[in-house]
């Protein structure tokens, strides 16, 4: 599965905070996932990070 943040980011961190091996906070200070595929354990930290983004900015393909 991969992920991805749309534009609806608001930059609050959170999800770098979730699952940093996923997400990261770029230049512009909005959030960016991995550009590969997520699987495993990291699936599962990608999709609580989804869960609780405060602006449903998250999603997933």
């Amino acid at each position: 599965m991969k992920f991805f943040v749309n534009d609806d980011c608001i930059g609050c961190g959170l999800c770098p905070s979730l699952c940093s091996e996923v997400f990261s906070m770029n230049d512009e200070g909005v959030a960016q996932a991995v550009t590969g595929e997520v699987d495993g354990e990291l699936m599962q930290c990608a999709l609580k990070a989804q869960e609780q983004c405060p602006v449903s900015a998250i999603e997933h393909s």
